[in-house]
């Protein structure tokens, strides 16, 4: 058993957070549409809630945000010139491909990838494959940025020199799968991972909602069966250890875009709301039979007639992090604000820490501003379990100490505005406020980046 920790990498929400109302399916999102957005307040939430990580003794890190406004969609959609010039054209004639274009939504690094840690796959690697997020487009251009983030981190030494037989030996970051609708995947969000410790060998739970070339009625199912398997198997993934469970339609349709919106798991505990899945018990017998000789399954469900499905998708009790501390011996769940507001969810919670089960404390985090468009403490963090040595490959520079988050909070400062309304999209100041942020981040971080142009744009355009 080697010895391995659980990072969690958070997005910083990117300067151009805005209430757009992109996302079928996400009631919040739905909900806030057109309002006013605070995205230096957004981000400095993020922010605090990475400081909270920090100071509990874990390790956290951190992703960027990605360039927004996205110029290479506007170009392939037709607009040319220069980009005060492409924003004006795309304003007047394509105002909803504009919002698109400026969506901070790669913040929720929960959708970025599916990771599978050293422990789990056939050639001791860590494999990580960027979501194709292709139900929705405002998500489905963050794949390539997502690819060469995660392989400029996952691909350098700790002196940022490319160490390419480095990442051969210990990383594998895998393109994103064919951005059809039967290949649909909405990355980590859709995925649990339980084990006895974090460096120990697991079960790997992919959760879908439905099959390739199922069509179906109502809000849309984003995560395919075929995808998760593809991911399975392109991970080297023990079949005899790995499980694929269908998300109940009850949930989708009561607004569980996403798994994590109903079920958090970590280590040997499943937390899971009763509708989560469209068969329950088969689900936990598979868990049961996979985890046999690593490990013995705790659950916690939540009864919809103390929890109403309702209120635990509008509270996001589920879409928390639930955390192994140094220095406790029962788990903790890092819950939003809403959970404690909302009076079912909260009395579940305090019912459930007084009781001798496996998750011993709630702390509720104020992340309200994400909160709004449909993202919870979990939306915000992609887990990656890493030994020490696989931790010492990584680019240091998106590890994070409290110096760096004041450096971050800093910058969010100076470059962010404090308050964003739709028509401002629309305004070329704005755009140029928002590059010089991300190249402010990109620097701080020391990162690389490509343009959103420069991915699509050939010589001769």
């Amino acid at each position: 058993m080697s010895d391995a920790i659980e990072v969690n990498f958070d997005g910083l929400i990117g300067p151009t957070h805005n209430y757009g109302g992109l996302s079928d399916g996400n009631l919040a999102s739905a909900r806030n549409a057109g309002a006013v957005s605070n995205p230096r307040e957004a981000a400095l939430q993020g922010l605090e809630k990475m400081r909270m990580m920090l100071h509990a003794g874990l390790v956290q890190g951190v992703l960027p945000p990605q360039e927004r406004p996205f110029a290479g969609l506007l170009y392939q959609a037709g607009f040319r010139g220069e980009l005060d010039e492409v924003i004006a054209r795309a304003a007047r004639q394509a105002p909803q491909l504009l919002k698109t274009a400026f969506s901070a939504s790669a913040m929720w690094t929960a959708n970025a990838a599916t990771v599978s840690p050293s422990a789990d796959t056939e050639d001791g690697r860590v494999h990580m494959t960027p979501a194709n997020l292709s139900t929705m487009l405002h998500r489905a251009i963050e794949a390539p940025q997502t690819f060469m983030i995660l392989d400029e981190i996952f691909g350098e030494d700790f002196f940022g020199e490319w160490s390419h037989e480095a990442r051969g030996a210990h990383f594998m970051v895998n393109e994103a799968l064919p951005g059809h609708p039967d290949f649909a995947d909405e990355g980590a969000a859709n995925h649990v991972r339980l084990c006895e410790s974090h460096g120990a060998r697991g079960v790997e739970i992919f959760v879908y909602g439905r099959e390739a070339g199922e069509s179906t009625v109502g809000f849309p199912a984003r995560q395919s069966r075929l995808a998760s398997e593809s991911l399975a198997r392109s991970h080297g993934l023990d079949p005899a250890r790995t499980v694929f469970a269908r998300q109940s339609r009850r949930a989708i349709e009561a607004g569980a875009f996403h798994n994590d919106v109903v079920c958090v798991g970590t280590r040997d505990t499943l937390f899971f709301h009763e509708h989560a899945f469209e068969d329950t018990e088969a689900t936990l017998g598979a868990i049961r039979r996979a985890g046999d000789g690593l490990f013995d399954l705790k659950t916690v469900m939540v009864p919809d007639a103390q929890v109403p499905l309702g209120d635990a998708i509008s509270s996001y009790l589920f879409n928390s992090q639930l955390l192994s501390l140094p220095g406790e011996d029962r788990l903790v769940l890092i819950a939003p604000k809403e959970t404690e507001e909302t009076g079912t969810a909260r009395r579940f919670c305090e019912e459930m820490v007084a009781g001798n089960g496996p998750i011993g404390r709630v702390e509720y985090v104020d992340v309200r501003q994400s909160m709004k468009n449909g993202g919870g403490p979990a939306c915000l963090r992609l887990r990656v379990v890493l030994t020490r040595e696989e931790l010492e490959l990584i680019h240091p520079g998106v590890l994070l100490d409290a110096s760096a988050i004041d450096a971050l909070q800093d910058i969010v400062r100076t470059h962010y505005r404090d308050r964003l309304a739709p028509a401002d999209l629309a305004d070329p100041d704005f755009a140029a406020e928002a590059l010089t942020a991300h190249r402010a981040i990109l620097d701080q971080l020391g990162l690389h980046a490509e343009t959103g142009a420069d991915l699509y744009l050939t010589e001769d355009d």
